[in-house]
């Protein structure tokens, strides 16, 4: 057998079928079904596995009857393999593997009715009738595995044979931190060299393999890279709160040679907008404000603060840890966000010749976060603080705490199997129209007239067995995953610019289909320590925080954070290098709140020169 279309051979060799490509060849197997993907020099990037598993939250999904590999041609030239099985949860289910002249694309897809929890592809539970059963695997026949979340331990680039996770989950729990981006953009790459430290990105050949959706269509919460023994998969978790009536297929898993991580970041990002799948650019101009440097108040408020005090970020010995609990009466970082601290902190900055252009007031200015009022004890004048600020020349921008439902009835939560608020409900339209008003009030010329939000906690997406606290809610809801998180900021979003059209809005979602909810994309929180336990410098991780955000959001001005900092040290040189990163931001006055070491007006001068750099420079 041989075809030939405009940009693709197929021919049959030894019993297989062969794909030819300008930049890879697909040779398609029966026993087990898979398709050795290679690239254009005939070295092997994986066996992939054509098979794939959709559990049902009662039943599992096992495959059995597995037909052989089929191919075909369809009419534009793509050529498609398909496998069909019985399923012990479906009525039918069919794996999809579809070539283009660019890239080959896997889905699954199944008929019949019930709640999605667990996808895997790539790989999945069968039995064959050869007498192998249990799990099948794709091989992993490359070095690394570059991924696109910040984690700890900091390791862009790390061995084929370690997980990585992205999606909109994570904390500073063991196991937890990879939540600093979240989402992250869903594009993982796979590299024939091994890195040699903790940011290093190889050179060589890269495949590019990402997730190709649109936004409605991403109803997980997480994306695993999920290695083992040589082999791979990856898999989804939806949670039980996906229903399928009818047919459903699964994103598409898409493999694309690229020469570097970014540029398959880069190919990720052109492919859903060519799709109509992410935007192609900011929805509105770029005022010149926000280009300003930023001076946030979040390090200043926790050195000032005893809790936390001077013990090291990632302590290695038990006397290092602190307290248990914070004693009654002793302040916290969020204590400190008050009117007054603030004028105190941007006086002597002033006094220094350094001029924010805008001011991010941080946990926590509100009384409550799901109410986000003003705690009258300490701004007992928000509004008229802001107003000084403008009258100076400067913006405003609260932080914002998304999905906390602290201060909201339940009606408009999602709860836990015991009935408490565990998040918001970004379904609810009761909780829409509070956002809505409570947002315009912030912003609005009538209420505290602040300029926009930066806002974090994304990474508190709900997940697990919650149910919405609203009785009228409709079983067997959709909204969930990275789509929920979407849909939140898009409320914020839209009644942000509808407040007030030139509103900056700072997210830590550097995924190309969450362009349209934000502005501007922050590098967020600095890690410490590789694999081995070494300091990571600073500036070498958000340099590789900026990377990925510029690839996936290109036309997003990016804001590249500062907390928190080892010492001095690190601190200075990191803010030698912002300007070239970035919008500069400035979170420390006085000391470093993790070492204790004081600043002075050298320091502070330091700051000002680089600034006034950065803006002769704009």
């Amino acid at each position: 057998m041989m075809i030939s279309t405009a940009t693709l051979e197929v021919t049959e060799v030894s019993g297989a079928v062969r794909v030819t490509a300008a930049t890879y060849l697909l040779e398609v197997r029966a026993d087990p079904p898979r398709a050795v993907l290679a690239g254009a020099d005939g070295r092997i990037w994986s066996h992939l596995s054509l098979l794939a598993t959709l559990d049902r939250a009662d039943r599992r999904d096992e495959a059995y009857a597995v037909g052989a590999p089929e191919v075909a041609v369809d009419p534009d030239g793509t050529v498609e393999v398909t496998v069909t099985t019985a399923s012990t949860a479906w009525r039918t289910k069919r794996i999809r593997l579809r070539c283009t002249p660019e890239d080959v694309a896997v889905d699954a897809t199944v008929t019949g009715t019930g709640m999605l929890s667990t996808v895997s592809l790539l790989g999945g539970r069968a039995t064959l009738r050869t007498g192998a059963s249990g799990p099948f695997w794709s091989s992993i026949e490359y070095a690394s595995v570059y991924s696109p979340a910040p984690s700890e331990p900091v390791q862009v680039v790390r061995p084929a044979s370690s997980a990585v996770v992205l999606g909109g989950l994570g904390d500073a729990a063991p196991g937890r931190l990879h939540g600093i981006f979240s989402p992250p953009p869903l594009c993982l790459a796979l590299g024939r060299e091994p890195a040699s430290g903790a940011t290093d990105v190889p050179a060589g050949e890269w495949l590019g393999l990402s997730v190709r959706a649109p936004i409605s269509g991403l109803t997980f919460t997480e994306l695993r890279y999920d290695p083992g023994d040589g082999g791979y998969r990856i898999v989804l978790d939806y949670d039980g709160h996906t229903q399928v009536t009818g047919e459903f297929t699964t994103p598409a898993l898409v493999l694309r040679p690229a020469a570097t991580p970014a540029v398959a970041i880069e190919d990720y990002r052109q492919d859903l907008v060519d799709r109509g799948l992410a935007p192609d650019g900011p929805r509105r101009p770029q005022p010149l404000w926000w280009s300003q440097p930023i001076f946030c108040g979040w390090g200043a408020q926790c050195a000032l603060a005893p809790i936390p005090g001077a013990t090291p970020g990632h302590p290695y010995f038990l006397d290092d840890l602190g307290p248990a609990a914070v004693p009654d009466g002793v302040p916290t970082g969020p204590d400190m966000a008050r009117q007054d601290v603030y004028d105190e902190l941007l006086d002597r900055l002033a006094a220094q010749g350094v001029t924010p252009g805008t001011v991010v007031v941080d946990d926590r200015w509100q009384d409550h976060y799901g109410t986000a009022r003003p705690h009258p004890g300490r701004w007992p004048d928000l509004g008229g603080w802001i107003a000084g600020r403008h009258a100076r020349g400067q913006r405003v921008l609260l932080w914002w705490k998304a999905w906390d439902p602290a201060g909201l009835p339940p009606e408009e939560c999602l709860l836990d199997p015991e009935g408490t608020p565990v998040t918001v409900d970004p379904a609810s339209p009761a909780y829409a129209e509070r956002l809505r008003t409570t947002v315009g009030d912030l912003l609005g010329p009538g209420g505290l007239d602040a300029d926009g939000f930066k806002i974090d906690f994304t990474q508190r997406s709900p997940a697990g067995p919650l149910h919405p606290g609203d009785p009228a809610s409709p079983t067997g809801r959709t909204l969930w995953g990275l789509a929920a998180l979407h849909r939140l900021l898009a409320t914020i979003y839209d009644a942000a610019k509808a407040a007030k059209p030139e509103a900056l809005v700072i997210t830590h979602t550097p995924h190309p289909s969450f362009g349209d909810v934000c502005d501007m994309v922050r590098t967020n929180d600095v890690l410490e320590r590789d694999p081995t336990g070494r300091l990571v410098p600073v500036s070498d991780q958000l340099r590789a925080r900026v990377d990925v955000a510029r690839a996936a959001l290109p036309h997003h001005p990016v804001d590249t954070d500062q907390w928190p900092m080892p010492d001095r040290a690190a601190w200075r040189s990191y803010v030698a290098a912002q300007a070239g990163l970035g919008v500069p931001a400035l979170y420390y006055v006085d000391r470093m709140d993790r070492s204790g070491e004081p600043l002075t007006d050298e320091d502070r001068t330091f700051v000002a020169e680089t600034w006034r750099r950065y803006r002769e420079d704009r």
